[in-house]
């Protein structure tokens, strides 16, 4: 029965991820050295999700939308980031965006609050 619930799961999620695939929106403009300055911001940066989970999907269309190529990393079970995200974060649950600024990890939970982070810093 898990295994079931399981690929059903992973079934629907990947329909998800391809139907947002198809229908992001635009990138956000921006000149390219305002860009270059984004990009070198976000070397700090890294997502910790799941292709398929819903809320992760949601956080990457709005990475998409604000033109921010951050570091995705998967937290799978076996993944060496999930490891790292338990560490550094004190739990598994994804989307996690990590932020290492000014010596000081700071580990941000929950999908609405990495996005409104994310357009207010670089929107």
């Amino acid at each position: 029965m898990k295994l079931l619930i399981k690929l059903v799961r992973e079934g629907l999620g990947s329909i998800i991820a391809f139907v947002s695939w198809l229908t992001r929106p635009a990138k956000l403009k921006r000149t390219p050295e305002a860009q270059a300055k984004v990009e070198n911001e976000l070397k700090n940066f890294a997502l910790y999700q799941f292709f398929a989970c819903p809320f992760c999907i949601k956080t990457r269309r709005a990475l998409h939308r604000l033109n921010l190529p951050i570091e995705l990393r998967n937290a799978q079970a076996g993944s060496p980031h999930r490891q790292a995200l338990e560490q550094g974060g004190g739990r598994i649950k994804v989307p996690c965006l990590r932020i290492d600024e000014n010596g000081t990890n700071t580990w941000m939970y929950e999908s609405g609050d990495i996005i409104q982070y994310l357009e207010q810093r670089f929107g």
